[in-house]
């Protein structure tokens, strides 16, 4: 298993964050993949990825709910790091995987509206430029999370003719319709599916019967999100077998199937080194 999406630096862990990593590996999970919310979580997620490198691997990127006052400024430390995490012959921990977690949310405030759209595309085009994927979180912002992807895809092509595509990536914690599910297909990202999926009365098995199980990930959002019978408690990496047993009664095949193709998604639109 792959856990595609974990914030495992957060003060959440911080108890006990070694002896659980520990209990993930014996638990069967493969690697994790820990984004980037801030400058400031920059520190706390190299630490971890140092400590186990080869086995967490690193994502820088200014999250939307982070674009306050300071967001050029934020954005400037950030550019840099990440054209520094990416030079050739870096460590294990030292590389990053995508830049993420990056995109639009209207949930709290539109305060910071245009900040947020011209954020999200500095960093678009800075995955494109890195050759990096990205890590896509889109919250109440649907329509125009889409667009700006869609023009910044158009917007590669018209610099580079011979890049079919200018952006792969995940959409973080999907829950949308069948409809919004393909155009992010048809733009060749993957989804991200997590804990939501096994919540009572949540509807997007439905949509998931539409979708190829290639194109998706396993992801917990942890601390956050985890799945039923563990929900309002602190997630782990390990728990998104659940996720993959719910994915298994949608798909009608066993729950290890969709641990290995998800997993060879995540290994292939990450470029991890976990076998």
């Amino acid at each position: 298993m792959i856990d595609s999406h974990c914030h495992i630096d957060e003060q959440a862990y911080d108890v006990d964050r070694d002896e659980l990593l520990l209990r993930q590996q014996q638990d069967g999970v493969e690697a994790i993949v820990i984004p980037g919310v801030d400058v400031r979580s920059m520190e706390a997620i190299f630490a971890v990825c140092r400590r186990w490198p080869g086995y967490c691997y690193p994502v820088l990127g200014l999250h939307p709910q982070e674009v306050a006052e300071d967001w050029q400024e934020q954005l400037g430390v950030l550019h840099e790091a990440m054209i520094a995490h990416t030079r050739p012959g870096l460590p294990p921990g030292e590389r990053i995987v995508a830049i993420g977690e990056i995109g639009l949310d209207y949930h709290y405030t539109r305060d910071f509206n245009q900040a947020q759209h011209e954020t999200f595309r500095r960093q678009l085009r800075w995955a494109n430029e890195l050759d990096l994927p990205v890590i896509i979180h889109s919250r109440d912002a649907t329509a125009d999370c889409l667009r700006i992807v869609r023009e910044e895809i158009e917007n590669a092509k018209s610099m580079n003719s011979q890049q079919p595509t200018a952006t792969q990536g995940v959409i973080h914690c999907f829950n949308g319709s069948v409809e919004v599910a393909q155009q992010w297909l048809d733009m060749g990202l993957y989804l991200g599916i997590g804990g939501v999926l096994t919540f009572k009365n949540c509807r997007l098995a439905e949509t998931l019967e539409h979708v190829p199980l290639n194109r998706l990930l396993l992801e917990t959002d942890g601390p956050y999100l985890a799945p039923t019978p563990f929900r309002g408690q602190r997630n782990e990496p390990r728990y998104i077998r659940l996720v993959a047993e719910r994915l298994a009664e949608v798909y009608r095949c066993d729950a290890d199937e969709v641990i290995r193709v998800t997993s060879a998604n995540s290994r292939k639109l990450f470029r991890l080194s976990t076998q």
